[in-house]
């Protein structure tokens, strides 16, 4: 059966590294991390100009005073993403933007005001909903098409992209807006990932996160707040960034609240489902999840040695930047979409490995907790 080729021709995103393609190509071309501290806990937060344009996009609509950054965030960066695919507002596409956490500082503030006034406010429900993402984005965007939110963990963003692909495949609709939004820093939220004893707690150290150190004796995972959109569409468009050119998802037998066996068997299927449909035998890079936990690092790295007679380059950017949770998988597109358009690896300061000598095709993956894998393959 002739496959219909998928194009991504639209791509933002706003992060610790920035809001703007000049802006984060620098930063993954450096050494450096994006991390700070609040209340003695290592957190990635947005820098100045990106706050300053979420307080502005608040301030720009009385709608929006209410709603959460998650909201906010998504909407800037999918305004940003449909500007480089050329689409108008008020066009027929589909939108499907995932969270993990969703509204967490907005439902953490009305669950407090409850508690202490056994009342509940008139907008708790409504600007809380998970469903509340992806429907304010089409608002602003004016869309006509489906729109639909979901959470399937820390592989939320590219289970977003497998539903648009299919909706595209379908013929259903030729265009779809797709991605993830987290703004997890808040205390409970801090608090949930300290209680699973996998947040980095070291505050005096050169690289706080070591997503991709197979030898670390702690877990070091931190969070971080970020938001990104992808443009999908059907055929091979002249605009296009990138072609996705595989897909692959697979599901765990569940041990555990949080399992991944440690031979990582989720990735190695969906990593060989890829490769099938894609119809090659390797790639030139990989980007891995590794959120800097020392079994889920393990685990990955276990299942693409067994995947791979040779292994790729492996890169990541969590030891930059951290987890953003349901948004993670679109920035790990954007990354590699940029290494595709550079023709230059990401190098992880501290795993050592041989360069690759061209970029024709790059492999994403992700995982959520209960063993939620999807791997993506994009080439130029």
């Amino acid at each position: 059966m002739q496959q219909t080729p998928i194009s991504i021709t639209g791509l933002a995103s706003v992060s610790p590294l920035g809001d703007n393609r000049d802006d984060i190509l620098k930063a993954y071309l450096n050494t450096n991390h994006y991390f700070s501290t609040k209340d003695n806990t290592w957190v990635a937060q947005l820098n100045k100009g990106s706050l300053e344009k979420i307080k502005a996009l608040k301030t720009e609509n009385i709608k929006y005073k209410p709603l959460d950054n998650s909201v906010l965030f998504s909407i800037l960066s999918s305004r940003n993403a449909i500007k480089e695919a050329n689409w108008s507002t008020g066009s027929n596409f589909g939108v499907n933007i995932g969270s993990s956490r969703g509204a967490t500082a907005l439902f953490e503030n009305h669950h407090e005001a409850f508690l202490k006034n056994n009342k509940a406010e008139i907008l708790a429900s409504p600007t809380t909903t998970l469903g509340n993402i992806s429907s304010w984005v089409a608002h602003d965007l004016q869309t006509s098409g489906p729109e639909i939110s979901h959470s399937i963990t820390c592989s939320t963003a590219l289970h977003a992209l497998l539903n648009g692909m299919v909706w595209l495949k379908s013929g259903l609709a030729d265009q779809f807006l797709i991605g993830g939004t987290e703004a997890p820093l808040t205390p409970f939220t801090i608090a949930q990932m300290q209680a699973l004893k996998i947040y980095a707690s070291n505050t005096e150290t050169e690289y706080p996160c070591k997503a991709l150190d197979f030898n670390k004796t702690k877990n070091s995972m931190i969070l971080s707040e970020a938001s990104a959109s992808l443009c999908l569409e059907s055929g091979h468009k002249p605009n296009r960034l990138a072609q996705i050119a595989g897909i692959g998802y697979a599901t765990e037998i569940l041990q555990h609240h949080v399992s991944l066996s440690s031979a990582g068997d989720c990735f190695k299927k969906s990593m060989k489902m890829a490769l099938n449909q894609a119809n090659i035998e390797t790639v030139d890079v990989i980007v891995t999840h590794t959120p800097g936990t020392i079994k889920g690092d393990k685990a990955e790295y276990n299942a693409i040695k067994n995947t791979f007679k040779t292994l790729p380059f492996l890169t990541n950017n969590k030891w930059k930047i951290g987890h953003s949770l349901g948004a993670s998988g679109v920035l790990s597109i954007e990354m590699a979409i940029l290494m595709l358009q550079e023709q230059t690896v990401f190098n992880v300061p501290f795993f050592k490995q041989n360069q690759p000598k061209s970029i024709n095709s790059i492999m994403i993956n992700a995982v959520g907790f209960g063993g939620n894998a999807v791997s993506v393959i994009i080439k130029k």
